[in-house]
């Protein structure tokens, strides 16, 4: 017998949101995780509100919603919200019922600018790479370092004199015509109307853009993420950050740290000597003599170290890729730097779960 096409609404609905999603899925131990590492900051989250007033978002629930914006690659609060709407999968992943309302896009916006303004994504990497350590997946011994632009949300015409002396043409106030072909710019004579906190940057044989940088420092075990940073993009800031991270490595013993030939120079290879720290970073082939001795050369730790640095360019793609960060939605070291954070805490989750698969 065909079965009827004709559609027939039911009143009430007798199948639980959670009987929905499979015991197999991917998300299952993730969730688990997330709520983990939400408990913990329960407290830090209560002195973020007042005590009194109209009720908020729920911190974790935007945590949560942010979280599935990352893994599926979701462009906009907007297009979140809808996701929100109609996806059974994520209401059951930030703990919405199959019949509470979603959120207008702006309100959400509104409360995220909330956390984007305190500590929260560093917090929560933390206590995301806590379970990580519980678990025996980081090395405490051997790591990686290494820095990439992250584009900013701010074209080049927007990239104007810090005196005013270029204020270009009146034709379209919100597109102008710039001609900059044969100008002289610098990050000392201008700046982006966009986005002050933006530096001019390229990597060796691409065009320039205004970008930031992103620094992560990776364990050699695993890949994990331990420690992430952003700082304005100038030709100093990947030794200056590396440095910064491997101080917040825990414990005393004497670590490794592989990094690619721009590590290579005499101050950044004696101040690791003198923090305990054996520089695993390849030699200079420029001009410039390596400071990488052969005591360390001869060592079969310096090749592996070598080796499991390019573990730490795979964090980057997925960051760029997955994570949205190739260029930032965001303006402002401050909230670039909390995407940047939060996008790497996801990133290790990603990761737990997969290694959890395999053992």
């Amino acid at each position: 017998m065909r079965g009827s096409d004709r559609e027939q609404g039911s009143m009430f609905s007798y199948v639980a949101l959670e009987e929905r999603i499979p015991e197999d899925h991917p998300l299952r131990p993730m969730r688990a995780m997330v709520d983990e590492a939400l408990r913990k900051l329960s407290r830090q989250f209560s002195r973020l509100y007042a005590d009194s007033g109209r009720p908020s978002i729920p911190p974790e629930r935007l945590l949560r919603a942010l979280l599935l914006q990352v893994l599926y690659s979701v462009r906009s609060e907007r297009q979140l919200m809808e996701q929100l709407e109609y996806n059974l999968l994520f209401r059951w992943f930030v703990g919405l019922g199959v019949d509470d309302p979603v959120w207008v896009a702006t309100v959400f916006t509104k409360n995220r600018d909330r956390l984007l303004q305190g500590e929260v994504a560093q917090q929560f990497f933390e206590a995301v790479l806590a379970q990580g350590r519980e678990r025996g997946l980081l090395s405490s011994e051997h790591f990686s370092v290494d820095g990439t632009l992250i584009e900013a949300w701010a074209s080049q015409k927007s990239f104007r004199c810090k005196d005013g002396s270029d204020d270009g043409s009146d034709d379209d106030a919100g597109n102008p015509t710039v001609n900059f072909r044969g100008e002289r710019r610098s990050n000392a004579t201008h700046e982006s109307t966009t986005d002050p906190d933006a530096r001019l940057a390229r990597k060796k044989g691409q065009t320039s853009h205004l970008a930031y940088m992103g620094h992560l420092l990776t364990e050699n075990r695993n890949g994990l993420i331990v420690s992430a940073m952003l700082t304005q993009a100038d030709g100093y800031a990947e030794r200056v950050a590396a440095l910064a991270m491997v101080e917040e490595v825990p414990g005393e013993r004497r670590i490794t740290l592989g990094g690619d030939r721009g590590f290579d120079t005499e101050e950044f290879v004696a101040t690791c000597r003198t923090r305990n720290v054996t520089p695993h970073v390849a030699q200079s082939t420029t001009n410039r003599a390596s400071r990488i001795d052969a005591r360390t050369l001869r060592h079969a730790g310096y090749e592996i170290s070598q080796r499991k640095r390019k573990k730490i360019e795979e964090c980057f793609g997925w960051m760029k890729t997955i994570g949205l960060m190739r260029k930032t939605r965001h303006k402002g070291t401050e909230r670039v730097g909390w995407m940047f954070v939060f996008t790497a805490a996801v990133y290790n989750l990603v990761r737990f779960r997969n290694l959890a698969e395999v053992t």
